[in-house]
């Protein structure tokens, strides 16, 4: 928990399928909240099933705020979800209510908590000059060029997570400096949010596989490979985009490209998401002032209200 000054917000982390929003439905019913989502997928419109978003009722019982705000063919960084979340947080401190940020997008977090590092907007130009390269040579000769000229974040980025590779390539060509190094200096006036921050560790991996796999079966159910079809119409959509990086619209893409059967695509996804909650609980584990609860306690939503009303008491009287 941040002790260096009175939160400003409750923040709720937990990896995917951990039963965050359920915890914070339970939190709405205790105190004035309103929710505000971190979630780098739940920002795109129409992108419904894959993401899990809260359905129509959920948000008629309590505001949710950076849901559907871009289309799939946009970028949303973290530094805007920082600027978005504080401007919100402010307006809902106004309010007389309590910000509520609930979600599993651990860098979006991270940004809020502790600042960002003072790094430059997106150059379109030299964008389409490293696309180019990468047509050219390959993302793995990009890769590779990284490790020349930035060794640590090379060692960071896979080699085939594209976005990064070419965000830091990019960073490079336009400051002359490693992203590793500007992320080390802390920007001026960014100073961190302090924040309450809880976090849902589950104690039986075994058991947060199986609300994975339930998940992504009743994701294909509900018909997530003909909401991907009807996005593909609709937009003009690259499966490099952040938004068809996305877990589930991955491999949901492949199957229809032909390169996975239906089998495969659930095995994929599953796998995926998997590897995504690892990742998560892995930067939850390194998040210094958490509480951590387990996710299949009984009395976990009496435990968050009582720490809650422990450290803001005049923010958030029940």
């Amino acid at each position: 928990m941040e002790t260096r000054s009175t939160p400003v917000a409750v923040a709720v982390m937990g990896p995917t399928a951990s039963g965050k929003s359920r915890l914070a439905l339970a939190l709405s019913a205790r105190f004035p909240v309103e929710i505000i989502s971190v979630d780098s997928a739940q920002v795109y419109r129409c992108m419904d099933i894959g993401t899990a978003k809260p359905g129509h009722e959920e948000r008629v019982v309590v505001p949710h705020h950076l849901i559907d705000i871009i289309d799939p063919t946009e970028v949303y960084s973290a530094a805007r979800f920082r600027d978005d979340a504080i401007r919100l947080i402010g307006e809902i401190r106004a309010r007389g209510r309590l910000p509520l940020l609930v979600g599993g997008t651990m860098l979006y977090f991270k940004a809020l908590r502790d600042g960002l590092s003072n790094l430059p907007q997106a150059n379109a130009q030299i964008r389409a000059q490293i696309e180019a390269e990468a047509s050219l040579h390959g993302w793995p000769r990009m890769h590779a060029q990284l490790a020349q000229i930035d060794p640590v974040a090379a060692t960071r980025i896979k080699s085939g997570d594209i976005q990064r590779i070419q965000r830091a390539l990019e960073v490079y060509r336009i400051t002359g400096s490693p992203l590793s190094e500007l992320i080390a200096r802390a920007r001026d006036g960014d100073a961190p949010l302090p924040t309450l921050g809880m976090a849902l560790v589950p104690s039986d991996r075994a058991e947060l596989h199986r609300h994975i796999a339930a998940r992504m079966d009743t994701m294909l159910q509900a018909g997530l490979v003909e909401e991907l079809r009807a996005l593909r119409a609709r937009f003009a959509l690259l499966p490099e985009m952040p938004s068809m990086r996305c877990v589930g619209y991955r491999q949901a893409w492949q199957h229809l490209q032909g390169e996975l059967s239906a089998p495969e695509l659930r095995e994929r996804a599953v796998y995926a998401t998997r590897q995504l909650a690892k990742r998560q609980l892995t930067w939850i584990r390194a998040t210094p002032e958490l509480a951590l609860f387990d996710s299949a306690d009984a009395g976990l939503a009496e435990k968050a209200c009582r720490l809650i009303a422990e450290h803001l008491p005049a923010q958030a009287s029940p």
